[in-house]
């Protein structure tokens, strides 16, 4: 059995080694991108190690999800077992030729607790992991918090809800940046910062499951915890970023960002309300954590009509949350259309109410045609936003393409 497993899963399959695509009559190789243009791919620690209650590691709130049932029966307890077989794994890379791996940490694996002593075990297992890497010339991209907060902390004080989180997750990174940082020159702070706000706390789909509606999730007020949770992981974030800056930037040199996820927004057709609601749109999915980032403040839009259920920053937080990034990190897949929806009924106000739009991912009989292959516009799009309307900004492309979970080929 030849596995491969880990550079394949669930998330960014940029380009592989001399991957050829036919367009237009050429072929492209890798020489015909800059040197500096890097291709890569990774995974997330819920999804790639495995190992979930090996060598003292506790539970995060994916697995407390995942072990409730509502992922249709999946978890992370084996998963690609590359808490076992990383070494294979990265010979595999070696062979593809990829330039760059993104990993994240398993904050319950390296400080079982939350807070407090870190594990002899898992400071071994993340040290092996990223020399394995970057000494077969892989850089290692290093996620901190990709969706499994410490179950622990989710017990103690409801996790992203409380502005406790901001410590924590500070002397969380600390301890990633003093024992990592000397071979980590690219960290994520948190990803799909607006994704991991909505899914767990509006759809209640990922964790920690959250939601108003009793017949999927046992607690969670969609109102209000969706805007809370992404002020305290801004702020967590910045403070975060402040303390590299402070602490580590002057003998590491590295860099530090923050991950979102961006779909193609298109009005569904060309009337006036439609083109307005599509800025409404991109104006909460993504100007929600972009604006605070580059104007410390939310959009005028969004606070004029989420009022006073969205937090305020204060003064000092604005200047801190403002510039707080040496990248942003993009994820990106497909494009929706956009059709203005001002008195769509719901059981409550939350972010579909406050938005007033229709996101229409599949064929719709108003729609235009919706052809998969010409779907790589809505990317460019996204990208030619953002430089236009946040200053051109550092970006990286951190997922893209096809989502697979593991693979195993029998030969």
């Amino acid at each position: 059995m030849a596995r491969v497993c880990s550079i394949l899963l669930a998330s960014q399959i940029f380009l592989l080694h001399l991957v050829t695509a036919a367009h237009g009559g050429e072929i492209y190789t890798r020489a015909d991108f800059p040197a500096d243009f890097v291709f890569g791919s990774g995974t997330a620690a819920p999804q790639y190690e495995g190992a979930a209650f090996e060598d003292g590691r506790t539970a995060s709130i994916w697995d407390t999800f995942a072990h409730s049932g509502r992922s249709k029966g999946a978890n992370g307890d084996v998963a690609c077992d590359g808490y076992h077989k990383y070494k294979e794994d990265i010979g595999l890379m070696v062979e593809t030729g990829l330039e760059a791996f993104r990993i994240s940490i398993s904050w319950s694996r390296l400080i079982p607790n939350g807070r407090g002593p870190i594990s002899k075990k898992g400071l071994k297992y993340y040290n092996n992991l990223i020399t394995e890497l970057t000494s077969n010339g892989i850089q290692a991209h290093v996620t901190l918090n990709h969706l499994d907060l410490p179950q622990a902390l989710e017990d103690e004080y409801k996790g992203w809800l409380s502005r406790n989180i901001v410590k924590d997750f500070v002397d969380f990174a600390d301890v990633c940046f003093k024992e990592f940082g000397d071979r980590v020159l690219h960290w994520t702070t948190i990803n799909e910062a607006n994704i991991a706000a909505l899914g767990g706390y509006i759809d209640g789909i990922i964790a920690p499951g959250r939601c108003s509606t009793r017949s999927i999730c046992a607690e969670g007020d969609s109102t209000t915890e969706p805007y809370t949770v992404l002020h305290n992981m801004l702020l967590a974030h910045s403070a975060a970023a402040k303390l590299y800056k402070k602490k580590y930037l002057s003998t590491q040199n590295g860099k530090v960002g923050i991950n979102i996820y961006t779909l193609g927004f298109v009005p569904l057709t060309n009337s006036t309300q439609d083109v307005i609601a599509t800025q409404r749109v991109i104006d909460f999915y993504i100007g929600w954590v972009m604006n605070p980032l580059i104007f410390g403040d939310y959009p005028d839009i969004v606070k004029k009509r989420v009022k006073t259920r969205i937090p305020a920053f204060t003064k000092q937080e604005s200047e801190q949350v403002k510039g707080s990034f040496d990248f942003i990190g993009l994820n990106h897949y497909t494009t929706v259309y956009v059709k203005d929806s001002p008195n769509k009924k719901r059981d409550i106000n939350d972010f579909y109410t406050d938005m007033a739009a229709e996101t229409i991912y599949k064929r719709d009989p108003d729609a235009p045609e919706f052809e998969y292959p010409e779907m790589a516009w809505g990317l460019k799009g996204q990208l030619e936003y953002i430089k236009q309307v946040y200053g051109n900004p550092p970006l990286y492309i951190q997922e893209n393409g096809l989502s697979l979970s593991c693979i195993y080929i029998y030969i």
